[in-house]
């Protein structure tokens, strides 16, 4: 396993980041600013630069990558996870490693986990997509809760979830009380393009109890690998899929759950009778400008990879600071990247 010297690296990735910096332009008094031209891969987002300082490293013996997940973790820092059980914090600035703890299930197995939430109390909400279940982990990766997961969305033969198909994004809405998970793939017998969104609601003794279900409507042959709060209460998601000899799509979107039907009580979905999440189209990545970066097998945009977390990490003047990576799944054709856009919601 190669590992690099991380200091130089992410030293020369910062500089990259610098020169890439996107540009805005004041627009009319109160408004939004506009997005430069040379870096907007829309009108809603622009990308202010990549990083790959990361790809095929090491820190502390422990491979730096298959990451799933990413989240602020308030001491200046961002939580990263790995769907090979091991959770990181990078320094917010460089992204260099500065701790990684590793998870377990009940019996010390290896998780897969895919989805990461830092709670108010600094404990992570982890999901992992195999049985699917939820735990609440301390920053030591001891064990604290497990939160209840329905039947239905259990993986076969005990639900009806996909094997590798099931909990994939995890965010925390802004009031701390309703927390979020999206399944990647539809349940077998539901519509193929109606995937699930569950939600918990927070107990007085800071337990979780299951709370609404919701119905989103996933671009064909599109999953959902991730789904993050914004500060007003909406979602981002994530929609990727993938094609061989063509590569990856990975397109953000804004959704609203808050008029859409609760389906928790619906064994079998279509698209007939029911309000699903509303969405909006932000921006295909595709269409971002690809800033020099190259790609180890064929995509659409060299910037393209398996685009898989997201956090946001700031607002400046309307606008979102939201930090996306790709999991790499520790493989030859995939890249361990790192990319920092502005988000008009």
């Amino acid at each position: 396993m190669h590992t690099r010297t991380l200091r130089t690296a992410l030293a020369t990735a910062t500089a990259g980041l610098a020169a890439a910096t996107c540009l805005t332009a004041a627009g009319p008094a109160g408004a939004s600013p506009v997005v430069a031209a040379r870096n907007a891969c829309s009108s809603s987002v622009a990308i202010d630069g990549f990083s790959d300082a990361l790809d095929k490293t090491t820190f502390q013996d422990t491979y730096v990558g298959n990451f799933s997940a990413l989240a602020t973790d308030g001491r200046g820092s961002i939580a990263a996870l790995s769907d090979r059980s091991a959770l990181f914090r990078l320094d917010a600035k460089t992204l260099e490693p500065k701790s990684v703890v590793a998870l377990a299930d009940e019996s010390g197995a290896a998780l897969d986990s895919e989805g990461l939430v830092v709670d108010q109390d600094g404990t992570y909400l982890v999901s992992s997509e195999t049985e699917p279940s939820v735990r609440r982990y301390s920053r030591t990766g001891k064990i604290l809760d497990t939160l209840p997961v329905p039947a239905a969305l259990r993986t076969t033969p005990t639900g009806r979830g996909q094997s590798n198909g099931t909990f994939e994004g995890l965010t925390l809405l802004p009031d701390g009380k309703t927390l979020v998970a999206s399944m990647e793939y539809a349940l077998s017998g539901d519509d193929t393009n109606l995937v699930r969104v569950q939600t918990w609601q927070r107990t007085k003794n800071n337990h979780f109890r299951l709370g609404a279900q919701y119905a989103y409507q996933v671009d064909a042959g599109l999953g959902v690998p991730e789904v993050t709060a914004t500060p007003d209460g909406r979602l981002l998601v994530l929609e990727r899929g993938f094609t061989s000899g063509v590569g990856n799509t990975v397109r953000l979107y804004l959704a609203d759950p808050r008029r859409a039907t609760d389906v928790s009580g619906t064994e079998t979905l279509t698209a007939t009778g029911i309000r699903t999440v509303k969405k909006t189209l932000l921006t295909d990545v595709a269409a971002c400008p690809s800033l020099g970066a190259t790609a180890k097998q064929p995509q659409p945009n060299p910037l393209l990879d398996n685009i898989e977390g997201m956090a946001v990490t700031g607002r400046t003047k309307g606008r979102l600071d939201v930090l996306l990576v790709s999991d790499d799944n520790q493989g030859t054709t995939q890249t361990t990247r790192f990319y920092r856009l502005r988000v008009r919601v």
